[in-house]
């Protein structure tokens, strides 16, 4: 597919023995609408004959549009997510595709009229933001040949209601993100305030309208993404000193978030993660 982007796995969690059963492709947006998207998205997946396949992800900070085709069966989804607090399991089976676009944090909020913060843990229908447009937008993408065909009507309806000028606001938002993502020891969120020309109060009121989530969840977010990337690199790892680097003030206290948000400590997902092993993510329980 043109303008194919490189695969992606951080926040996918096990990502390697997740990709022995499905694949995703990311398609980079059309430049009018890369204010608000950062990348479409297609999962594909063959299961026929396999059991089932549970992946757990740690979402980004972002709102998604997605298209779920269960081949086996016809049946189909389509559905807003809004940021998710905790972990995200999504369960595969059979046969099927998902058709989705990523949003950049803050780049949904042009096409809605309230805050992101009113999507946060939920799954909306199209038409709670869309209305009946929303609906026939539904209908068109599963009715599509293939995921190119599907992708281009998605990219086409978000073209049409895309303003013509970006929203500073909203632009602002993301790069404070993006400053988060890009500098794993940066964990106070009155420095993050500062560094970005705001008072923190005023820091938590853009993210609230723009991003959804609060600035403190966003930091630990990518803290997590970052230690659970490097977990699973394969390389062997001091964990006092990922902790400091990740601005923990001991490593008792990154033990207990990385457990919280991954399920088991970091030692373990190590192991489990480690090139060569079998079975969901590795041979140790």
């Amino acid at each position: 597919m043109e303008r194919s982007l490189p695969g992606g796995t951080r926040g996918i969690l096990r990502a390697r023995a997740g990709l022995e059963r499905f694949r995703v492709e990311r398609i980079a947006p059309a430049p009018a609408l890369a204010p608000f998207v950062e990348y479409f998205w297609v999962l594909r997946w063959d299961l026929r004959g396999r059991p089932p396949h549970r992946q757990q992800v740690l979402t980004r900070p972002s709102v998604h549009m997605s298209f779920t085709s269960r081949l086996t069966g016809g049946t189909t989804r389509a559905r807003i997510v809004g940021v998710v607090r905790d972990d995200f399991v999504e369960e595969i089976h059979d046969e099927g595709r998902v058709v989705g676009a990523a949003f950049r944090p803050g780049g949904f909020r042009p096409f809605m009229d309230a805050p992101v913060s009113t999507l946060t843990g939920r799954f909306a229908g199209l038409d709670e933001v869309f209305g009946s447009a929303g609906l026939a937008l539904a209908d068109e993408v599963f009715a599509s040949a293939g995921a190119e065909e599907a992708v281009g009507r998605l990219e086409s309806f978000l073209a049409v209601l895309a303003p013509g000028d970006p929203d500073p606001s909203a632009e602002r938002a993301a790069a404070i993100v993006e400053r988060i993502a890009s500098r794993p020891g940066l964990v106070r969120v009155g420095e993050l305030a500062a560094e970005a020309g705001l008072s923190t109060r005023g820091l938590q009121r853009l993210f609230h309208e723009y991003v959804g989530i609060g600035p403190k969840w966003v930091i630990r977010r990518f803290r997590m993404q970052e230690a659970a990337e490097r977990a699973a690199s394969g390389g062997a790892a001091d964990w006092a000193a990922l902790a400091a680097e990740l601005g923990y003030a001991d490593q008792a206290h990154f033990t207990r978030d990385f457990t919280a948000a991954v399920g088991t400590p970091p030692a373990r997902y190590a192991r489990e993660t480690a090139p060569g092993r079998g079975g969901p993510g590795g041979t140790e329980a």
